[in-house]
Order: C-alpha cells, then structure tokens, then sequence
C-alpha cells in the first residue's frame, strides 16, 4: 500500500517510505509540510496534521430534522403509564405502556371547518359526548391556531 499512513500518537508510519519522527514536538507544522495530505486506502478519509484533529468541530443542527410530536394527549392530559413485563416464570421487566393517539378530522361548528387534531380515543368519546368547543375550552386548547 504505497503512500498510506498510519497514525501512532506522534509517529507517523509511512509504508513506501519507513518511519518519520517529528524532532520538535512542539512544531507540528513541519509536519504537515513533510507530509502533506495523504489519502487513508482503507476508510478514503483525508489525513492531516495532529493539530487539526485537536480543534473541535462546532455540532450544528440541521434544520430540517423531524419533529417529533410527544406521546400526550393534549385534551385529557393522559401520557404514557409504567408498567411490570411479567412473563410466566413471573420474571419482571419494565415497560411503557402508551396511550392510543390518533390523527382526526373532527367538525368544528364554530369555526366551521374541520380541525385535524392529534387525540387519545378517550378524548374522542368525550368530545362526541360534551362537544369539541367544550373539551377545548376546558383543556385550554385554541383551535383558531389549528
């Protein structure tokens, strides 16, 4: 493998070339210009000096990440319960069990269109019972933003 390089702390093992040692550990850019870049056969990565791979990289989040909506129904407060796994040697193990969401069309008469909601099933049956208006103002809930 001509002209790969293996890092080994402030060795650089060069396989057409043998060994080069730095004689001032305090100079890595005479390394750098002994070297150069080198192309890794093995991960096609680029490799440079020590003193790069010494400064961080700032982690910058992408924008367009997905957002992920909570497991809570936002009517009836209900989240996710913990529970016990118990399996027939009576061996426990914890577990969650989730609430059951789901995304709804329902019929707002006051704003007179359909608001697409995400809701547990009990809060669906109390909304066929008391009236979506009702639920929401009780929840707290505008539905003029949804």
């Amino acid at each position: 493998m001509a002209g790969s390089a293996i890092s080994l702390g402030n060795t650089f093992v060069l396989a057409s070339m043998g060994t080069v040692s730095p004689t001032n550990s305090h100079k890595p850019s005479s390394i750098s210009t002994q070297l150069g870049f080198l192309n890794s056969q093995l991960t096609g990565l680029r490799i440079s000096s020590q003193t790069s791979l010494k400064t961080p990289t700032p982690v910058v989040a992408s924008p367009f990440q997905p957002i992920v909506a909570k497991r809570v129904c936002p009517f009836t407060g209900k989240k996710a319960n913990r529970a016990n796994k118990v399996s027939f040697s009576n061996h426990k193990t914890k577990k969650l069990q989730f609430v059951n969401l789901q995304y709804k069309r329902v019929w707002w008469e006051a704003g007179k269109r359909y608001v697409k909601l995400r809701l547990s099933t009990k809060a669906l049956k109390t909304i066929e019972k008391n009236g979506l208006d009702a639920v929401a103002k009780k929840a707290g809930i505008d539905l003029s933003k949804k």
